[in-house]
């Protein structure tokens, strides 16, 4: 019997890029289709299951299975039979920056619409996997409020600083609607609501921006989760068990130099300014005291194998600080394109060769490796056994590695 068991049965996740926005062109993006998942979902679970990973983030495409609230779920089919077959868990993402055609987002019908979606998503797929249940019913609140409500690359494509505040708390209250939609069908269903972390600081030579810089790291990044928390708009229904699991994603641009307008710069290596990924976590810990995973990492090109190595030495450091850390989302599991240049990022365990229209799968050896060298570390499976699921990951043995490692926060990253 595990002495300290874990919610999911591996410390290591990974996930699929997903994301079916209107992107600034008016047109409908499936990044599901894009990177082929949809025709590759049984090769690319088996690479999960080769990895030893048996938790994945996969996407249900709402407005494409959503027929103004008829539902066709027979796209999910394929990746439930890939699922089962390799015994891999889905984080179902529910909401990946994209929603139907015509629903106004700020209406009271966008609400009740999403929560009636919810509903049949739960009750679809509950029935098809065993429990536990997990579901991330909007991806990115406080992402997706600035690509649709600031900076206008996705519907519904507004610009100014209140339309980014005013689509915040729209999507939090839908998002409400939908975790007690979901757990009508399955009491048990564990959440697990991703945002970004992220660090603005001001330019060196502008202190009179000093204030707003320090009010989007250590307000504006918080309002998303605090709604759900039940700590800003109670009346909406937030609560500690509706936040349920803080999934906080983590990437070399969320450390950035203040802009007016428009996203901000990302920092450049070395800059003195970064923070230890260490001291982000533990700030998210202190406000909430939930489990956490890193929802989303990884570095780019050659730099991932690194970049793991960084993000592994900054998570042991956390849990060395007492932070329940439940697991690290080693996301994407295949590349994924550059949503303006459509150009590959690299970021993925496999990268992506195109072969005469179809992307073969290529694994990336050394962020393999250092997957590898981890599992060792940490005392975890490196290929999944007949029955991943039969007992809960031991987080013993990674509250053991990092007393044993003393790791110390660092805000040398490679």
């Amino acid at each position: 019997m595990a002495r300290h068991p874990g919610i999911f049965p591996t410390f290591f996740i990974s996930g699929f890029e997903c994301s079916t926005f209107l992107w600034k062109d008016r047109t409908r993006r499936n990044l599901i289709a894009e990177t082929q998942h949809d025709s590759h979902a049984r090769e690319d679970y088996q690479i999960l299951r080769e990895l030893g990973i048996a938790v994945s983030r996969e996407g249900v495409a709402w407005p494409l299975v959503d027929r103004g609230g008829q539902y066709d779920f027979s796209s999910l089919d394929p990746l439930i039979d890939a699922m089962r077959e390799s015994q891999v868990m889905p984080i179902w993402d529910l909401c990946h920056y994209g929603y139907p055609d015509g629903l106004d987002p700020f209406s009271n019908d966008f609400q009740t619409r999403f929560a009636d979606y919810c509903r049949a998503v739960a009750e679809y797929v509950a029935p098809k996997l065993s429990g536990p249940h997990f579901f991330t019913p909007i991806n990115e609140i406080t992402f997706f409020s600035f690509c649709g409500g600031e900076w206008g690359w996705v519907a519904p494509y507004l610009n100014t600083r209140q339309a980014r505040m005013d689509f915040r708390v729209a999507l939090a209250r839908a998002a409400i609607a939908g975790v007690k939609a979901i757990r009508e069908v399955a009491p048990q269903a564990r959440m697990v609501h991703i945002d970004p972390l992220v660090q603005v600081v001001a330019p060196r030579n502008r202190p009179d921006q000093i204030e707003a810089a320090h009010h989007e790291t250590y307000v504006d990044t918080f309002v998303a989760w605090d709604i759900l928390y039940g700590k800003l708009h109670p009346e909406f229904g937030g609560a500690p068990e509706v936040l349920d699991i803080v999934g906080a994603n983590n990437y070399s641009f969320g450390q950035m130099e203040y802009r007016e307008s428009g996203p901000h710069k990302a920092l450049d290596p070395g800059d003195d300014r970064i923070k230890p990924l260490c001291e982000l976590l533990t700030t998210v810990w202190e406000r909430y005291r939930r489990p956490m995973i890193i929802g989303e990492t990884s570095g780019m090109g050659h730099g991932r194998s690194a970049w793991l190595r960084d993000v592994m030495h900054e998570s042991l450091a956390a849990v060395d600080r007492g932070i329940d850390l439940q697991g690290i989302c080693l996301f994407p599991a295949v590349d994924m394109p550059d949503w303006h240049t459509g150009e590959w990022l690299h970021n993925g365990i496999c990268d992506m060769v195109e072969n005469g229209g179809d992307l073969k799968r290529v694994l990336h050896q050394p962020y393999v490796e250092e997957l590898r060298r981890w599992q060792k570390e940490l005392n975890r499976v490196t290929r999944l056994d007949e029955d991943p699921f039969s007992d809960p990951v031991e987080l013993q043995d990674v509250i053991d590695a990092a007393k044993r490692m003393q790791c110390q926060p660092d805000a040398n990253w490679h």
